[in-house]
């Protein structure tokens, strides 16, 4: 397969995937090394600076998107809305989790101060957390953590992205 030929494959599995596709995936699936399909991923990423789409780097892969500038346009159209707005005890509970990962229920409401329940609920429900495993010690509470489709919901790399203003 020629260089020019891979480079449209990559494009479209980054366009075909549901979530951000990492670059070991990609490499996998062409039977090619990480240092290749990178190096195709950033002449594609020139390709589309000229254009209405670019690739986002995000939850450790990449996605096709359209341009933040077209949003108010994208929002004429009348696109729907697929996720209603967090709560605010979702957010909370969704900054305690990203922040003190792996957490279980008890310290997250302990340092809330109210129950969680349905924070929880909800966050699972949009996948924007998961269940990390059990914490040994008494009753093996559930431990949560945050999951790649947070890291794409908010635009980040990693973890390592988070804003640290504020945190003590």
């Amino acid at each position: 397969m020629t260089f020019q030929e891979m480079e449209v494959v990559v494009e479209g599995l980054i366009f075909a995937s549901e979530k951000p596709i990492k670059a070991q995936e990609i490499a996998r699936i062409l039977e090619s090394d990480q240092k290749t399909i990178i190096a195709l991923i950033d002449k594609i990423k020139e390709r589309y600076k000229r254009g209405a789409l670019m690739i986002r780097n995000v939850a450790g892969g990449y996605q096709i998107v359209t341009k933040a500038e077209l949003k108010p346009w994208i929002e004429k159209m009348g696109r729907e809305v697929i996720n209603a707005p967090l709560t605010m005890a979702s957010t909370e509970t969704l900054a305690i989790i990203a922040y003190q990962q792996p957490v279980t229920k008890a310290e997250i409401e302990q340092i809330r101060g109210v129950r969680s329940d349905s924070a929880l609920n909800s966050l699972l429900e949009r996948e924007l957390i998961c269940e990390l495993g059990r914490k040994d010690g008494p009753g093996r509470p559930i431990l949560y953590g945050v999951t790649e489709k947070f890291l794409a919901h908010f635009g980040l790399k990693s973890l390592d992205e988070l804003p640290l203003d504020g945190i003590s």
